[in-house]
Formats: C-alpha cells, structure tokens, sequence
C-alpha cells in the first residue's frame, strides 16, 4: 500500500503539522482540509461529552444518535444563549456546573445568571396557600 506524506505550515500557531494519507490523487490542500474539518468534529464530540457528561449512547439506531445529538446541540445553543444574555463573566463549563446546582432553587434565573453568588429569596407567602378542591 503506497502511503503520501503531506505537511502543512499553520501561520497562525508558526507550526508544522504532518499528515499521512493513502489518497494519492487528491491536492495537499484538499487532504488538510479534510483533517481540519475531521478535526473539528472530534472537537465537537468532545465538547458535547465534557459539558453535558454524556457517557454513553442510550441507542445505537441512526435516528437514536441524531435525536440525542440534537438534543445536546439544543442543550448547548440554550447555554449559550444563558452565557450571551448574563452581564457575569461566565465560562461555559462553570455555567453548566453550577446551573446544575440551582435546578430546584426558586429563583428567577435571569437575576441568577447576573449574580450568581447572591443567596436565593425568601420563600414566605409563595407556597403558603393551599388550593382548596371542589368536587
């Protein structure tokens, strides 16, 4: 099997990276291409384990691997959103961490994102009141 050594000068990072390849017709620039963007899937797949702790797979379907990949990218979109929207310098993962925390505190989670540290409200008067059911 005949095997092609492609190198690569990133400008940005002032780095060589090497890449072996047994795609003999296709360009040099065509196969770092195609190592960057597998790059940033493995990236990508790394993110979505690390932030939302997934260990495993629940199915191993194709629509069972799509449904909970875009499930984890909905996850992630609304963190983001959370991290965008707070006046607090937050990073991803603290976010995550600590917005695990606050899952089942009464608190209004705008004025927590902000000021995340302040003790939650008092809660009189809020679960004082019973319904009372007419049959």
């Amino acid at each position: 099997m005949k095997l092609r050594l492609v190198t690569l000068w990133d400008e940005e990072k002032q780095e060589e990276f090497q890449f072996l390849t047994n795609h003999l017709g296709l360009g040099a620039s065509t196969i770092t291409r195609i190592y960057k963007e597998r790059w940033q899937i493995e990236i990508f797949f790394k993110t979505l384990k690390q932030l939302l702790r997934v260990k495993t797979f629940v199915g191993t379907s194709a629509n069972a691997l799509k449904t909970q990949i875009w499930t984890a990218l909905i996850a992630v979109l609304i963190l983001k959103y959370l991290k965008l929207k707070s006046s607090f310098g937050w990073s991803l993962s603290n976010l995550v961490a600590l917005l695990r925390q606050q899952l089942f505190v009464y608190r209004h989670l705008y004025h927590w994102l902000d000021n995340p540290y302040q003790a939650p409200p008092a809660l009189e008067g809020i679960h004082d009141v019973q319904l009372l059911l007419s049959f």
